[in-house]
């Protein structure tokens, strides 16, 4: 429905130069968790580039870090999409399958039959390790929001109904992960933001438009795949029906709120500075907070660059 061009972006998108050691690994990993990706096809999952997603996203990381990154895309993905099948018809089934993720996610054994448990197992652990206390419950309410996000869509779904605007946007903030994707930036640094700017207005805001910008963007890639087998969260549909338009127009619609969020983001960056200095911190801590701000910033120039070329969306 749109181009590579679609939004403009005042930061370019980087390139991690170990993205062909971490698409070695993730290939690995891939054979190791082979039932996860039964219902996917090899040569339709190359088309994705987990791989690059995790490059562009996460650019400055190390190459072992990248490789976790490239295994946590391509769970997101596998596991999204399995919900696209039959049994995303189901809400209570859903609600099951993430319940138990959520046990996972909180000390319970993985069963041996669930590639989804195994998988996300192995994902969890690696990522928690030597990481403090706080990152770890914030990272851990983050998965739970995740898993516990997808039976409400399950029954969207299901019943047909389409979302307000407000329902939408709670909804999307959770199935969307952006939250458990931002703590990895924390994660594949190995560094923490001080909470006094974490929780900051202007960090804040930054962290919510890097979160909402990509699914406003996704919503529009992916509304020729959605709209046909019946999913209601997606905004394209919701401006229809706001505005009495064409799904055309809608999109254009779509498009401008997510660039004036892009301008918003930027303006948002400038102001960073003078943050730091009204909160008194000192060379350490405006370190980490300029890391964590940049991240989010190249995790934003990474995704829109990746989901103009990516195979994932294109309507076969």
């Amino acid at each position: 429905m749109s181009d590579c061009t679609s939004l403009e972006l005042p930061f370019p998108h980087r390139r991690s130069p170990h993205q062909a050691r971490a698409a070695a690994h993730h290939r690995l990993w891939l054979e190791r968790h082979s039932r996860l990706a039964a219902c996917t096809g090899e040569l339709t999952y190359e088309h994705w580039d987990v791989a690059e997603l995790a490059s562009i996203c996460y650019p400055e990381c190390g190459a072992e870090e990248l490789g976790l990154a490239a295994d946590l895309l391509g769970f997101y993905f596998l596991f999204d999409d399995q919900f696209d099948t039959e049994l995303g018809q189901h809400p209570s089934e859903v609600a099951r399958i993430c319940d138990r993720l959520t046990s996972v996610l909180h000390g319970a054994q993985p069963a041996a039959g669930s590639p989804a448990e195994l998988a996300f197992a192995d994902i969890w652990r690696r990522s928690r390790q030597a990481m403090p206390a706080r990152w770890l419950a914030r990272a851990s309410y983050n998965w739970e929001w995740y898993f516990a996000s997808h039976p409400a869509e399950s029954a969207g779904r299901t019943f047909a109904e389409l979302p307000d605007r407000e329902g939408y946007m709670v909804l999307r903030r959770g199935t969307a992960a952006m939250e458990t994707l931002f703590d990895m930036i924390e994660r594949l640094g190995r560094f923490e933001i001080p909470p006094t700017v974490f929780h900051h207005p202007v960090l804040r805001q930054l962290r919510q438009l890097a979160a909402d910008i990509p699914s406003f963007s996704n919503d529009v890639r992916s509304y020729p795949l959605e709209a046909p087998r019946g999913d209601v969260y997606n905004l394209v549909l919701i401006v229809q029906q706001e505005r009495s338009c064409s799904a055309e127009e809608a999109c254009a619609v779509v498009l401008g709120e997510a660039q004036l969020m892009v301008d918003r983001f930027a303006e948002l960056r400038q102001q960073l500075p003078t943050a730091y200095h009204q909160l008194e911190l000192d060379h350490e801590q405006r370190g980490a907070a300029q890391r964590y701000a940049d991240g989010l910033a190249a995790w934003l120039a990474g995704y829109l660059r990746w989901e103009g070329h990516t195979g994932r969306y294109r309507v076969s």
